[in-house]
């Protein structure tokens, strides 16, 4: 498919591609300090939850139809429409509440929360076909430093993201007469999303399937998606508000729970299934996406509760608590990058993998014991500690999978990397939000003070919605106390989930990375 392109054409190629993922990237974190703003605005404090859940709903259960849609149709028409849906919605975004109450829609908060939704669609599109797109441009043996770039990416754009937003938020009202601050974080993507548009249009090969497409299962995806939409809605619930025994919740779940069921009922007779499950029968696949289940919990776990612990143990402000996760990010970053070039460099990706979750482990574990008295700096070389472990989790678990399927499968395969890390994420952060709940239940009298997420929710850092509440710090050493054992707590179910990724990971077959791509090395 890619074999007649120079290396300029695959280089320009790459830089398209990494940019629109920079973009759906950005989106995560940029929204989150403009959000009290945009709440204050549009007059939704009601709900405010919902502009980042709604993002984080769509994205997730979009992500395996993008998959399978790379397998059967052009990966640049569907890079394409990705980027232009995820552009379209940044501009409805922007214009959110500009013209009043809209018929259907209602007014602006209920506007952007829709609009946020399209988004979400397109951003689903942005992250699964950067992965895609990659292995298409580069075979195994050369792909591990270039998928590094992405964990890069990632990691850069999580500290430039909420930077960005309060300044443009807090500053930006004047640079475009009439426009509030707030809007230019929708705004902005619309520049680098026509940049990144020039790129795939004029230096993308068309990337086209190696097989005859056969008809898209449209019943499959609509079950997929009547599958996934009620269950992340049911995770991202309050819980506070509507409990897990709650008939809301448990009402989600059900129809969660029967149309997932339908659909699996339904892809092991179709002819053209959605997900082909005969990919499980791969036991890297198998492995490698049970390891991406667990650590996608894990990493949550970091982002959204330890600027709790900032906030109520340490007693810092949200600002200082927020800046606590850039040496976090830029842990990821180096991790990264340095996994993807040993591993083209020198082969033998479990290694990696299994050396970044050590590093992992030793981080988490001086995470949960710290004292009372532990230093603000101290806690920071906690998390890059972190982060470094971190790091080769984003693109290695996905090369391993790449390189054990069959390229016919290879956009079903990258996409179901994707959807295990981001389900994993949204089911093990509400079993964590639970667990400091009920620590704090335990260890707090009835008049507690009450909590907030410090980082707000965005598809990323996306955890239980927690009671709502000033995030100024407890008011007593027993309060504090309180909090820094349940997120000891929390962290100590953490290193479990990371344990369990440790061991899946040791099943993982090592298989030689292949110089070309062509045909996979023979599994087991």
């Amino acid at each position: 498919m890619t074999e007649n392109l120079t290396h300029r054409q695959k280089m320009l190629t790459f830089a398209g591609v990494l940019l629109a993922m920079f973009l759906g990237s950005l989106d995560q974190t940029i929204v989150s300090t403009a959000l009290p703003r945009i709440v204050a605005d549009l007059h939704g404090l009601d709900r405010f939850t919902w502009v980042a859940t709604a993002y984080l709903v769509a994205s997730t259960a979009l992500v395996p139809i993008y998959g399978k849609l790379a397998d059967m149709y052009s990966r640049r028409k569907i890079e394409v429409t990705a980027v232009l849906i995820f552009l379209t919605g940044s501009m409805l975004c922007g214009l959110a509440g500009e013209f009043g109450p809209l018929p259907l829609l209602g007014d602006g908060m209920n506007q952007l929360v829709f609009f946020r939704a399209i988004q979400g669609f397109g951003g689903a599109g942005l992250f699964a076909m950067a992965f895609i797109i990659i292995a298409d441009l580069f075979p195994p043996a050369e792909r591990g430093r270039y998928q590094g770039f992405t964990g890069a990416v990632f990691g850069t754009s999580s500290v430039l993201g909420p930077l960005l937003g309060g300044f443009l938020t807090d500053r930006g009202s004047g640079l475009i007469p009439g426009v509030a601050g707030w809007r230019l974080v929708f705004y902005v993507n619309l520049p680098l999303g026509l940049l990144a548009l020039w790129f795939i249009l004029t230096q993308m090969p068309a990337l086209r399937p190696r097989t005859q497409p056969k008809p898209l299962d449209y019943l499959s995806a609509a079950l997929l998606m009547a599958g996934l939409v009620p269950l992340v809605m049911a995770l991202q619930l309050n819980k506070a508000v509507y409990g897990w025994a709650s008939p809301l919740t448990l009402g989600l779940l059900v129809v969660a729970v029967g149309s997932l069921a339908a659909f699996v009922f339904r892809s092991l007779r179709h002819e053209n299934p959605i997900l082909d499950f005969g990919l499980f029968r791969n036991p890297v696949f198998r492995t490698a996406n049970g390891a991406l289940f667990l650590l996608g919990g894990a990493f949550l776990g970091i982002i959204i509760f330890e600027p709790l612990f900032m906030v109520n143990v340490l007693g810092v402000s949200a600002t200082r608590a927020g800046v606590s996760l850039i040496p976090l990010s830029m842990g990821v970053v180096l991790g990264s990058l340095l996994a993807g070039q040993m591993v083209s460099r020198f082969g033998h990706y479990k290694r990696w993998m299994l050396a970044g979750l050590v590093v992992l482990l030793g981080g988490l574990s001086l995470l949960a014991s710290m004292p009372e008295t532990v230093g603000y700096y101290q806690v920071l070389g906690y998390l890059l500690l972190c982060g470094i472990g971190l790091g080769p989790t984003m693109p290695l678990y996905t090369l391993a999978i790449q390189n054990a399927i069959e390229p016919h499968l290879l956009g079903q395969a990258t996409s179901a990397s994707q959807f295990f890390r981001q389900i994993g994420g949204a089911i093990t952060a509400s079993v964590l939000g639970a667990v400091l709940t009920f620590t704090l239940a335990q260890n707090l009298p009835a008049a507690a003070v009450p909590i907030r997420p410090v980082v707000e929710h965005t598809e990323v850092a996306e955890g239980p919605a927690l009671p709502p509440g000033v995030a100024t710090g407890p008011a007593s050493p027993a309060a504090r106390a309180a909090f820094s054992k349940a997120i000891s707590r929390v962290y100590l179910v953490n290193i479990c989930l990371v344990l369990g990724g440790l061991l899946m990971t040791l099943f993982v077959p090592e298989l030689p990375l292949r110089k070309s791509n062509i045909a996979p090395p023979a599994t087991e």
